[in-house]
Order: structure tokens, then sequence, then C-alpha cells
């Protein structure tokens, strides 16, 4: 009883020290945003015109199309460092005032949101002044400006995701195994039924009390994939943890991803189609993505290997021709684009050389492919197999 009573005040003293960075954090938000607003009021009060400067932060460039990838050293990108500054000025042009405005406006809003302790979707703030925002994207860039200025994450914002017209309160990506874990005051145990699917944290911060003995992470690009590992007893027979971003990450299901492999210390895999795109996703959990490359060092995971599926898998499992398909004109130029980012040449060669072997013998195939073998390949043979012999990369 009393190692009991010792743990539960264990973890009302870590409650209470993440509410109180929570609340020290916004404070200081607040007292930024204040600051920021009361110089751009003085400065027009005063006819002079107020200029915003924008750290600019580059996580990969198309190096190899530049004598850059002779010499990557020369590369300017990084994970820490900006490497350009814009300036938005009243001045300048009308483009620029424009952009100012919707950076305040938004910027009020998430004021707003910090004082109160509340929470809004990207597509909510985009309701509040549709006639000046136009469109979603002139938001989620003025919320990234945002970030950058306050340097921050928008997690720290207090503004979520959404999914098409959904707000993302409730996560739609999934994760399944041998872990148990708080989120706020929900007991999310998926240790005691680990072939099912539970929704990830929107937020990490709620996650408290996190157990597991599971012995790696397996990313999974497509919730059929999931869905058939979970038929199969996968987790049950493997011991180990399953999550799928359903296609391209959102924010939540990276952090989730890296909170893991970083409290739990768990080697994490990712399978994806051998296609561009699956690569695609691959890359962003593993680089980030440039859209919040002032945020990659947060979200990346730069331990998480690639585990399949590689073309030479096709070949060597001895799949049907019919599960082959040829590269679209629109998949090799993606493909060719992907093999100029910088990052493989400076971290990831043994990647880049999978993709040339892909590019140069044209074709692609998904995952489901290996099922021509037997409906449970996947799971049985080829997941265990790899990850035992260590053939991944």
């Amino acid at each position: 009883m009393a190692g009991r009573e010792k743990r539960r005040a264990t973890a009302l003293d870590d409650d209470e020290r993440r509410g109180r960075r929570r609340q020290e954090e916004a404070a200081l938000l607040l007292h930024k945003i204040k600051g920021l607003v009361g110089w751009v009021v003085a400065e027009v009060a005063a006819g002079r015109s107020p200029s915003v400067a924008l750290h600019r932060y580059q996580n990969y460039c198309a190096s190899a199309s530049t004598s850059a990838a002779a010499s990557p050293s020369t590369c300017a990108c990084s994970y820490d460092a900006p490497v350009c500054t814009e300036i938005l000025s009243l001045l300048r042009k009308e483009f620029h005032a424009s952009r100012l405005n919707v950076l305040l406006r938004v910027l009020l809003v998430v004021q707003q949101l910090l004082q109160e302790n509340k929470h809004c979707s990207k597509r909510d703030i985009y309701y509040m002044y549709p006639s000046i925002f136009v469109e979603q994207a002139v938001v989620d860039r003025a919320i990234n400006d945002i970030c950058v200025l306050l340097k921050c994450s928008r997690h720290n914002v207090n503004v979520v995701c959404s999914c098409g017209k959904r707000v993302r309160i409730f996560s739609e990506f999934l994760v399944m195994g041998w872990i148990r874990f708080m989120e706020g005051e929900k007991k999310v145990y998926c240790i005691t039924n680990v072939n099912a699917a539970f929704s990830i944290p929107v937020s990490i911060e709620a996650i408290k009390d996190i157990v597991s003995v599971a012995r790696y992470i397996l990313v999974v690009e497509k919730e059929t994939v999931f869905q058939r590992l979970a038929n199969d007893k996968f987790c049950e027979r493997n011991r180990c943890i399953v999550i799928t971003g359903r296609g391209y990450p959102d924010i939540p299901t990276r952090r989730f991803l890296r909170y893991l492999v970083e409290q739990l210390r768990l080697p994490a895999y990712c399978l994806v189609d051998s296609d561009p795109y699956g690569f695609d996703i691959l890359a962003t959990y593993k680089f980030g993505s440039m859209q919040l490359a002032y945020d990659a060092n947060v979200l990346r995971v730069p331990e998480i290997r690639w585990l399949g599926v590689f073309t030479s898998d096709f070949e060597e499992y001895c799949l049907p021709d019919c599960c082959l398909l040829h590269l679209s004109s629109e998949d090799r130029r993606k493909l060719e684009g992907i093999l100029t980012r910088c990052y493989l040449h400076r971290e990831a060669p043994e990647w880049r050389s999978e993709l040339e072997a892909m590019l140069e013998k044209g074709v692609k195939f998904e995952i489901e492919a290996l099922s021509a073998n037997s409906i449970s390949f996947l799971s049985q043979e080829y997941i265990p197999q790899k990850i035992k012999q260590g053939r991944h990369i």
C-alpha cells in the first residue's frame, strides 16, 4: 500500500510540474505577443513603417543539381539554423501589408487561445475572417510565421490540425501493441488487447505513466497494412508497437513516434510502398517536411530505419509480374526531384542507391503485393525475418 501511495504522489507531483511548465510557456508567449503587437501599434502611430524579420529554415535543398552534390559541405541546409531572413514591411509592397494584416489577426486569435487555455483548428481560424484570408493556405502560412517569430512549435500556440472539415481534437491515426499510458485522465491500455487499434494522442503533453515491454516500434504507411497485421495478431506474436499515420503523417503522429523512441529507447522501423510517395512518407519521418522545417528538430526521428519494401524485394520473393506497375511520368518527376535532395547525399547514401534502382528499373509495387505468396506472408515471414536478420537500411 505504501508503495502504491508513493507512486500516486509521484504522479501527482509530475502532473503539477507539467501544469506549471505549460502555464509558464503560455505566459512567456503572451508576453512576446503583447510586446510585438505593442511595438507594431507604436510604429504605426509614430508614422513609421514596421518591418518584421522572419527567419527561413530549410532542411534540404536540390544539391544534386548543383556543384553542392560534389561537395556536400557547401550545402547551407540545417536542422538548427535559418538559411535566410525575409523582411515584411508595410512600405515595400501591398502584398507585404496584406501578409502583416493576416499575421496580426491570427496572432490575436492565438493570444485569446492562450489567455483562455482553449484550442481551435486552422480551419476555425480561417472562418473567422474568410474574406480577408481568402484561402486556407494563407492561414497555414501565418501560423508557421507566428511559430518562427515566437520561437515555438505549433502545439504551443494551441492550434490543432484538421482533417478536411473535421477538427483533430481526437486522433484518427492508430497505435497498437505492448504499451500502456495515461492521456490526461483517460487510460490507453493497448497492452490489455495488443491486437486492437487505439487512437494516437493529439498532445504528447497529456501523456504520463508510460510503460512498455515491446522490443521495437514498427511504422506502417497505410491503415490496410495496419489492419492486416492486427488480423494476423502480429503484435501478440512479435512483442512490438505498431503505428500508422494513414499516409503522410500529421504533427501529432510524428511527435508521438519521436516521444516513444526517446522515452522507451526502442529501435523504430518503417514499412512503405516501393514508390516515390511511399519513400517521401518515410523521409518525412526521418528528415521532416519542408513546410515545417523550422520545427524539424522536434518532429523528425533520425534513428528510424527503412525496413522495406525495396525494389529488389520483387525478385527476391518471386512475386508475379502482375504485381508490378510501371512508374508514371509523374512518378518519375517526383522520384528525380527526391534524388536531388541534399540529405540523401549527406546522410543516407544507401537510401539514394535504392531509389536509383527504382528509377532505373522504372517499376513500383505496393506492400500488399507480398500477399501474392500467402495472405499472412507479410506478418509471418517478411517483417520478422527482415528484423531478425538486420536487413534494413
